[in-house]
């Protein structure tokens, strides 16, 4: 097809409506304000209400119930067949066959994931209109070879907080003074979910209930080419693919190659127009829970596109004295999308072709050198919620053998003999998903470069706390399901005590329907046998004498609760145990339900008091008062036992505050940097450990150099082992290690008074980038401890243990602390 110089822009001017524009239907010019989620919704129903050509679906909902939608739009002869179609492309992925006719590709465009980049929803609804209504040849001549999917706003929770605030604050005409009031978001803004959640690192973990439904369709369509539009600083040219190194090893050279073709028929574009633009800079391809990267990790052509324009509002004033208006935000976003569909329809052959060639390779030949992941079977809790998130993302996977093998062991970091068994879970590598499959679970990620801006490592045995063996042999599982391991329960009619496990978050959900019920649980500080049956550090125990009250009303009561929970309660005979110390003594504590609080405000990480947020209510169920720092004097034990302090930046005014309520009783949790303000006070045990760095550090840079970081001082994110105090409540269930993921290089002095409960040593680090300075700080010092401090106690957590919720062990971590820890 012959291409005409102009020939979008043109075309975005001579377009004959069938049905309303944008501006007819809101009543305003696009780009003068900021429209709406619910008018959004309301314009994209409309438009798919007058056209054939387009099916709007409605794919979810969000935390505070806004619609999810997204609307397919291609020739009339294509969305007659649509479902063929949508069939069609899933079988190329399924068995790597090439389309045997000719059938449209896939084109997916994503807006507004961070809810502050605002002008990608406004952009949507343009383009939804041209396609809609354009008589053009050429739109037309596209839309044939072209299926599109429009998603105008993954993220309308965040978008629609940052739209009240502009709204709320903005004069009658907008002032384009960077210091305007109108440009300073309030914290936590809105960029994040309801929960504060990146939803653009969420991708892969699936732990938000938008991206769950997202994905959902997304695995339903697996597009050929999907595009994620974002915004940065206002002071920044836009930016489009191809992108910047480190890039992924297992971005294949085709997808590279088209990122491309891309970026020159986007850039021909702007060229014209004289518009900025940069590519290969910044804007890496490796962490696999990006817009960009998890599309290219199941076969798609990912592609992050960012226009200037974060605080901007409607109009800002540029540092080089320009004035960027929400119009021109709109025109460029706009026309990245249209020259993508162009760009799309002129390639569909090749793109499909490709396409059916990456899931054959896939399938037959997967380019690991590994052929097997194999996770051992010992935490059945755990093992259920790696399969959860496995199904979320297609993997296949089986569980079950009974074999000698060798692979290489995560823990040890060496290549060790090993016995396959029956709950074992097993992912072999020759399927559809091998890439994703390589890319989540390979022990050491490659890193090309290492000035890249996010976490580096992210292996999900490390992540989950399972035993893993990698294997180049292939090793298929033999079962669908796991085993419940068989227990024989004993009969005993008069129990003096039951005892239940405390491994998983099953466990810890009964503990709190227990306690909700007024059972009294205690736990074990010291392993015990009782009639030959081996119990653990850390299990819980039901009396039944000071239970009476509930046991008498319903002898089966417990039995119901945890089978709930698909637990099992163990009764005992009687209180004098085979080995250990009786039931009667004092190492069997009572556990005192916690009354929790968490610190909310300007001071705290958004992220890290989100993650805490949405683990009491969405994982847990259980209440949580959120405060600010102002109530902090006036917490009153009786009602709030257990304080949480997030990540963030405080004042010492900080200590004052709380030091008396610890003293009265107090629990309180800090994590990561909420630290800062205790160092070194009075009565507070915790020293930062001092590192001498090597002569050769922070050497002077040569100007070519300004733009890089000083490598030997970074780590955005790396995995390290922390030795553990096995006895101590804070680690119970975690075994002898518990895999972190340190983003900092904050160490502590272990302490003299306290407990140090988890200890970095010269063996700690595993994988990702961590320069060399920061290796030798990080060879020892505490990162978990806890102390008393007069009737209270204080619990040390130095890294984030629910890190974007996917750091499926530290949630264990995190309820000791709750639960246990005292």
């Amino acid at each position: 097809m012959k291409r005409v110089l102009f020939s979008l822009f043109l075309l975005f001017l001579s377009i004959v409506g069938m049905g309303q524009t944008p501006e007819e239907f809101l009543g305003y010019p696009l780009g003068t304000r900021f429209t709406p989620h619910h008018q959004v919704a309301a314009y994209f129903k409309e438009v798919a209400s007058a056209h054939s050509h387009i099916k709007l679906e409605n794919y979810g909902k969000t935390y505070e119930g806004r619609p999810l939608l997204m609307a397919i739009i291609s020739s009339k002869e294509n969305m007659e067949r649509l479902e063929a179609i949508r069939i069609h492309n899933l079988e190329m992925a399924r068995t790597g066959k090439k389309p045997d006719a000719q059938w449209p590709a896939i084109l997916w465009l994503s807006y507004n994931v961070h809810g502050n980049e605002a002008s990608s929803t406004e952009t949507a609804m343009k383009v939804l209109h041209i396609l809609a209504s354009a008589k053009d040849d050429l739109v037309s001549a596209w839309l044939k070879n072209t299926v599109v999917i429009i998603d105008p706003c993954l993220n309308p929770d965040g978008r629609e907080r940052y739209v009240q605030f502009y709204q709320s604050v903005s004069g009658k005409s907008p002032n384009p003074d960077p210091t305007a009031r109108e440009h300073e978001e309030p914290w936590p803004g809105g960029r994040t979910n309801h929960y504060y959640f990146d939803l653009n690192r969420d991708w892969a973990w699936q732990s938000q209930q938008e991206t769950q439904q997202r994905l959902k369709a997304y695995h339903d369509w697996l597009p050929q080419v999907h595009v994620d539009f974002h915004e940065q600083n206002y002071n920044d040219p836009y930016y489009f693919a191809p992108a910047a190194e480190p890039i992924h090893r297992e971005v294949t050279s085709w997808q590279r190659d088209f990122q491309v073709t891309v970026g020159k028929n986007n850039a021909r574009y702007f060229d014209e127009k004289g518009w900025a633009y940069f590519t290969k800079e910044r804007f890496d391809l490796l962490y696999p829970s990006y817009g960009d990267t998890y599309p290219l990790y199941n076969g798609s052509i990912g592609m992050t596109y960012e226009q200037g324009g974060i605080r901007a509002g409607l109009a800002v004033i540029t540092a080089n004295g320009d004035t960027l208006t929400l119009r021109d935000r709109i025109d460029h976003h706009l026309t990245t999308s249209i020259a993508t569909l162009e760009t799309t329809s002129l390639h569909a052959g090749r793109l499909l072709s490709e396409f059916a060639s990456y899931f054959h390779q896939s399938i037959h030949q997967p380019s690991s050198a590994y052929k097997s992941y194999v996770i051992k079977g010992q935490n059945l809790s755990r093992i259920h919620q790696l399969a959860s998130l496995l199904e979320k993302n297609k993997i296949q996977f089986r569980y079950g053998g009974d074999r000698q093998s060798n692979g290489f062991n995560y823990e040890t970091l060496r290549n060790e003999n090993f016995r396959l068994e029956r709950n074992d879970l097993i992912i072999p590598l020759n399927q559809s998903k091998s890439v994703l499959i390589n890319v989540l679970f390979e022990p050491e990620t490659f890193v090309s470069d290492s000035n890249t801006y996010d976490i580096t490592a992210w292996a999900l045995p490390y992540a989950y706390g399972l035993k893993a063996y990698a294997t180049k042999e292939a090793l298929h599982g033999q079962y669908d399901e796991v085993e419940d391991p068989a227990l024989s329960i004993p009969a005993i009619t008069n129990p003096y005590a039951w005892v239940l496990k405390w491994e998983g978050m099953e466990d810890t959900r009964l503990l709190i329907a227990l306690q909700q019920q007024q059972v009294k649980v205690r736990y074990a500080e010291e392993a015990f046998s009782s009639s030959g049956r081996q119990y653990p550090v850390g299990s819980l125990l039901v009396y039944r004498a000071e239970n009476e009250r509930l046991f008498s009303a319903n002898p089966q009561f417990l039995m119901q609760l945890a089978n709930r929970y698909r637990r099992k309660p163990i009764p005992l005979a009687s209180g004098f145990v085979d080995r250990g110390k009786d039931l009667g003594s004092s190492v069997y504590p009572l556990l005192t339900p916690p009354k929790v609080a968490v610190l909310s405000g300007p001071e705290t990480s958004s992220q890290n008091l989100g993650e805490i947020w949405h683990f009491f209510e969405q994982e847990l169920n259980y209440p949580l008062l959120q405060v600010s720092s102002q109530q902090l004097a006036h917490l009153n034990n009786q009602k709030i036992n257990t304080l949480i302090i997030p990540d963030g930046r405080y004042t010492e005014r900080l200590v004052e505050q709380v030091s008396t309520w610890i003293s009265n009783g107090g629990k309180l949790i800090l994590i990561e940097d909420a630290f800062q303000p205790f160092v070194g006070k009075k009565n507070f045990h915790l020293k930062k450990k001092e590192h001498s760095p090597s002569a050769h550090a922070g050497s002077l840079k040569k100007f070519s150099e300004k733009d890089s970081d000083d490598l030997s001082n970074a780590i955005p994110g790396a995995i390290y082992k922390v030795h553990l105090d096995k006895s101590h409540p804070l680690t119970l269930a975690l075994g002898d290690h518990y895999y972190t993921l340190k983003t900092d290089a904050q160490i502590y002095e272990p302490m003299s008074e306290g407990y140090n409960a988890g200890l970095l040593k010269a063996d700690s680090y595993i994988s990702g980038i961590a320069g060399s300075e920061i290796r030798k700080k990080l060879q020892s010092g505490m990162l978990f401890g806890t102390q008393s401090f007069g009737r209270g106690q204080v619990v040390y957590l130095g890294t984030n243990p629910l890190f974007r919720s996917f750091w499926q062990n530290g949630k264990q971590l995190f309820t000791n602390a709750l639960f246990m820890s005292h």
